[in-house]
């Protein structure tokens, strides 16, 4: 339910927790359609309440690309230090485009959701030898890029090129859902585009870039999921969800479903001079492209070698379990059994899967998942049996 449109709504009342103070300096000019009001309103904010970040400032489009990519389910406080060091060792494109995969993986290390690294690295190639070193400066060129999709691209070619295009990310959805009090589900597809046609009203001609980036920031600073700070929104003069006292309670979503558990078993085989085998992930599906101790779904030893024997052509011996390690994905949680084993016959091959013998201190060059370097450090200090890693 939509409710009124902004032009419609009635006009000068002061919003609950909102004091007259605020309501002068972000004023609603009476008579006018609101929503035209709302760029000037953001402008006024932005101007002295923008967030001083690196990417901000620059009409780079690589580094808008990068940003952008790295800012995909990321706190921008973790983002930070990894788009500073990613930039130094690959400051344009065709540098990017050069390097391998393991490398570019390697600088993304835990940061998470690897393909993001993976399709910057086959999208910057893409580009060299598509599009002649340019990022492309159309919706259509982006998004044959993989891993830029609608807000990416809309991102990219309002901030680095000017082009009056909306980008609507979660922040964005929020704040739109709750100042025009839409109240129906934001997984629905219907409400979802509803969202993006208000945005693209609202996206002004002039200085796009900094209207979208205006709207992130109010939503992951003001308008924040919970306990948003309405005295201090520029916007809360027309906010319909604060004038019915609900925006606590949107954007109204369906109801989450508990994330499913799994189990899981690695085995760790060591070599003549204590070195521990590490297998590399296929480059499609979880972690694609990472190192990894070998393993199998479930905790039975039986399946752990029997997946060693078919993987890697290897006769283990599994022997006790060691220590147990509880973890948690964006999509399922899982318990991985850690399993001391020895290699009774059969040489670790590079196909189908690579393989490598690497001594515990000298992983320092691969790209790992957490997950992995939490086994390696407790193989390191076996006296800690246990441990929870945070989602990643």
């Amino acid at each position: 339910m939509a409710g009124r449109p902004l032009k419609e709504r009635h006009r000068g009342a002061r919003r609950p927790g909102v004091d007259a103070a605020h309501c002068r300096k972000y004023p609603v000019r009476m008579g006018r359609n609101v929503e035209k009001e709302i760029p000037r309103l953001l402008f006024d904010w932005y101007r002295t309440n923008r967030r001083d970040l690196p990417w901000r400032g620059t009409k780079d489009p690589y580094r808008t690309w990068v940003a952008e990519i790295m800012l995909q389910q990321t706190r921008v406080d973790t983002v930070i230090p990894y788009y500073e060091r990613f930039l130094k060792r690959f400051p344009d494109v065709r540098a990017l485009a050069r390097a391998r995969e393991d490398d570019v993986l390697k600088a993304w290390e835990n940061l998470g959701y690897y393909s993001r690294a993976r399709h910057l690295s086959e999208a910057a190639r893409i580009v060299v030898e598509r599009f002649g070193g340019s990022i492309p400066s159309t919706m259509e060129g982006l998004r044959a890029l993989p891993g830029v999709g609608a807000y990416t691209a809309g991102a990219i070619l309002s901030i680095a090129f000017g082009r009056p295009i909306a980008a609507v990310d979660g922040n964005v959805i929020r704040v739109i859902a709750r100042l025009f009090g839409i109240e129906d589900s934001i997984a629905r597809p219907g409400t979802r585009k509803k969202i993006g046609e208000i945005v693209r009203r609202l996206v002004p001609t002039e200085e796009p870039g900094h209207f979208n980036e205006a709207l992130m920031d109010l939503g992951s600073g003001i308008c924040t999921p919970r306990r948003p700070a309405c005295p201090a929104c520029p916007l809360s003069a027309a906010c319909l969800a604060l004038a019915r006292g609900i925006q606590a309670s949107l954007p109204a979503r369906d109801k989450a479903a508990a994330l499913p558990r799994r189990e899981a078993s690695v085995a760790v085989i060591r070599d003549g001079g204590g070195r521990v085998l590490l297998v590399k992930r296929p480059r499609r599906g979880l972690l694609g492209g990472l190192w990894r101790f070998p393993g199998a779904e479930g905790k039975e030893a039986r399946a752990l070698r029997s997946a060693l024997k078919k993987q890697q052509g290897l006769d283990v011996v599994v022997g006790k379990e060691i220590f147990t390690v509880e973890h948690a994905y964006s999509h399922f949680s899982v318990t991985v059994h850690v399993f001391d084993c020895r290699l009774r016959a059969g040489t670790p091959q590079a196909r189908p899967v690579p393989a490598r013998w690497v001594a515990t201190g000298g992983t320092a060059r691969l790209a790992l998942s957490k997950l992995e370097r939490m086994i390696l450090q407790r193989l390191k200090n076996p006296r800690d049996r246990a441990r929870t890693l945070p989602r990643g």
